[in-house]
């Protein structure tokens, strides 16, 4: 059994999911590369950097945060980009590297009125582990 003790980033994100008044739905990655199939469109909210060094096929890559000499800071303008290549209407399946980032971005659209969105659990890495295709650069096939 736990000792009880319940993790700070744990309570934080807690806290931000029920004080936002959306619900995140989340799907495994056999469930997203299957929606993908299906029409829905996959928002990748991982770095340029991360982006560059393989993704998901046809993805569209819009940072949710950037890295800087300070560490990772929030896009300030990631709701306007997704606005201005999403419709709110558009279903899309929202992945990052692990499955954190997409969370908190999936609750950003929610609030900002897109409608159709799923968070991608387990993020890109589960992506790869089971062995789904990616497009990586040339040197690195």
């Amino acid at each position: 059994m736990g000792n009880g003790i319940i993790s700070l980033p744990f309570v934080v994100l807690l806290l931000l999911l029920c004080s936002s008044g959306a619900e995140v739905v989340t799907v495994d990655v056999h469930a997203a590369r299957q929606l993908i199939q299906s029409g829905h469109r996959y928002l990748d909210v991982r770095t340029e950097e991360e982006f560059k060094k393989g993704h998901v096929d046809n993805s569209l890559n819009i940072p949710y945060m950037f890295n800087t000499a300070q560490g990772r800071v929030k896009n300030p303008k990631f709701i306007e980009q997704v606005s201005s290549a999403c419709d709110k209407e558009e279903k899309l399946i929202v992945g990052c590297q692990s499955g954190v980032r997409s969370l908190y971005a999936t609750t950003d659209l929610l609030n900002a009125e897109f409608k159709n969105l799923s968070n991608m659990g387990g993020g890109f890495l589960a992506w790869v582990e089971n062995g789904f295709a990616v497009n990586k650069p040339q040197d690195e096939l």
